[in-house]
């Protein structure tokens, strides 16, 4: 299993497959790199590495739940391009992997060939942000993979037509079944590291996004977002005229990528690369 051991002494889980221009694969807060199995087979053309973010899916857990922060974060993808020896690398980042995407954008733009966001921006909805607080660290009630299937196509806004066999995916992906019902594949202080954040006055994230603005760039947003707004969007295109954007219909928090529209605008990206 490919891992390697941060400057803070965690353990940290990452895939590397394919050959070709690399692609980072940054995951969403609570998720890990299994979240790109359905894109991984339409990115012709590419060194595909995906990082499980410390205290998430197979990687070690910190004891410090600080640490659980996106300077910290950015840390680690650094150390990770040290580890296989890689001078520069594009990023696909799915919301949190976007954030930090934007934020290394800011601090080492000579490491990053281009960056493509998922459904993130430098303003993000309170409304979205509100549903995360409500299920962030708390172990589901469902009891088992089925239950947990019929409660996510039934309350996850914004998704329409997707099958069933998505949803199973998806739970299997992200909840471990114990012999007490479902438990979280994360450490549940993820929830205490936002809560302390959201404390915190929120910093004006404008700058990191324009830090973009020489990089190949791509945003890809679901129509039915409740992170990213439309208006939001729209207001990222006009202070960068010539990035890619796709939007995804039937699609919320976050398109899982393999949709049309998602693949059209992530191969017009890696021609760019």
């Amino acid at each position: 299993m490919p891992e390697f051991t941060t400057s803070d002494g965690l353990t940290l889980h990452y895939t590397d497959e394919g050959a070709g221009t690399p692609i980072l694969c940054l995951a969403g807060l609570t998720r890990n790199g299994t979240d790109f199995d359905y894109v991984a087979p339409y990115l012709d053309g590419a060194r595909l590495i995906r990082l499980d973010y410390r205290g998430r899916g197979k990687s070690g857990w910190a004891k410090d739940w600080s640490t659980y922060s996106i300077p910290v974060e950015a840390r680690d993808v650094l150390e990770l391009l040290d580890e296989l020896a890689l001078d520069e690398v594009a990023i696909l980042g799915t919301s949190r992997g976007g954030l930090i995407a934007m934020a290394l954008a800011a601090t080492v733009p000579d490491k990053l060939l281009g960056v493509c966001l998922n459904d993130i921006g430098p303003e993000i909805a309170e409304s979205g942000l509100e549903d995360i607080r409500d299920y962030l660290g708390i172990p589901p009630t469902a009891k088992t993979y089925e239950d947990a299937v019929k409660v996510r196509a039934s309350l996850l806004p914004g998704f329409d037509d997707v099958p069933e066999e998505r949803w199973r995916e998806e739970v299997e992906k992200h909840y471990v079944e114990t012999e007490e019902g479902l438990g979280l594949n994360y450490d549940p202080s993820l929830r205490d590291a936002i809560i302390e954040a959201g404390a915190q006055p929120i910093p004006d994230l404008w700058p990191l996004f324009e830090a973009l603005t020489p990089l190949p760039c791509c945003l890809i947003r679901g129509a039915n977002s409740n992170l990213l707004t439309a208006e939001t969007a729209a207001e990222m295109q006009a202070r960068n005229p010539d990035m890619i954007y796709a939007e995804v219909p039937k699609r919320g928090h976050v398109p899982f990528l393999d949709e049309a529209e998602a693949l059209d605008a992530l191969n017009e990206w890696m021609m760019l690369l």
